[in-house]
């Protein structure tokens, strides 16, 4: 019995954590591909549900009022989920304000509604 407490009391004092110093955690090195998207003008943000990074550019015609694609930098959208719910109706939307591809969304082609996507 004598000799079992110090014999656990030393496993017990090897199961504890060793005092030391913690290293300062490195700066994020910015890889090629935000160096990359940095170039383009984009920022890389998560983005969906997955929350992946993603470069997004923002378009410099944002908001601009459009009846087709070809009008934007981006597409021509009318956002959200706005319950244009069949294809063809005649309206005008902006041009995208990014080219995050993700979230609700009809886009417009010859000043026709196209249907209504929501991307996760």
């Amino acid at each position: 019995m004598r000799i079992l407490i110090p014999v656990l009391a030393l496993m017990a004092a090897a199961c504890t954590p060793m005092p030391g110093t913690v290293a300062d955690p490195a700066k994020p090195v910015q890889s090629a591909e935000a160096g990359a998207c940095a170039a383009r003008g984009g920022t890389l943000r998560p983005v969906g549900r997955m929350q992946s990074m993603q470069c997004i550019v923002s378009y410099a015609d944002a908001g601009k009022r459009c009846t087709d694609g070809d009008q934007c930098e981006g597409d021509c959208r009318v956002e959200g989920n706005t319950g244009i719910a069949e294809g063809g109706t005649v309206t005008a939307g902006v041009c995208q304000v990014d080219s995050n591809r993700f979230g609700c969304f009809t886009t417009v082609k010859n000043g026709r509604a196209e249907a209504t996507l929501c991307v996760d």
